[in-house]
């Protein structure tokens, strides 16, 4: 009944199959939540612009140091922000990445999702 389905053989193997999925989205589910409740920082200007976010993705927290403010040039005040935020994003990613790696054993290739 089931021998036009592959490799896949008997009702068994794919009984394995579907708990090992499960079981995979459960720990999916718990390494977000976990990683949602970590925080991540990226600086810029040599620390005069700093920009926390979570494991989420969200932005937490932007400080900027009153030196970093000159009226006449926003634009680099602007761009301060923007590389700090990058800064921490990245280091997000980075840590996403490396749990991935470990629960997967290096199967799922992330780059190529963010």
């Amino acid at each position: 009944m089931f021998g036009g389905l592959g490799g896949l053989g008997s009702l068994g193997d794919i009984g394995n199959l579907m708990k090992m999925a499960k079981d995979f989205q459960g720990n999916m589910k718990n390494m977000k939540e976990e990683l949602a409740k970590q925080e991540f920082s990226g600086a810029s200007g040599g620390g005069t612009v700093k920009v926390t976010v979570s494991g989420a993705m969200q932005i937490k927290n932007v400080s900027i140091k009153p030196e970093a403010v000159d009226m006449s040039d926003l634009s680099l005040l602007e761009d301060m922000v923007l590389a700090a935020t990058n800064n921490a994003l990245d280091a997000a990613k980075k840590t996403l990445q490396e749990k991935m790696q470990e629960m997967t054993g290096g199967a799922i290739d992330l780059p190529s999702l963010f």
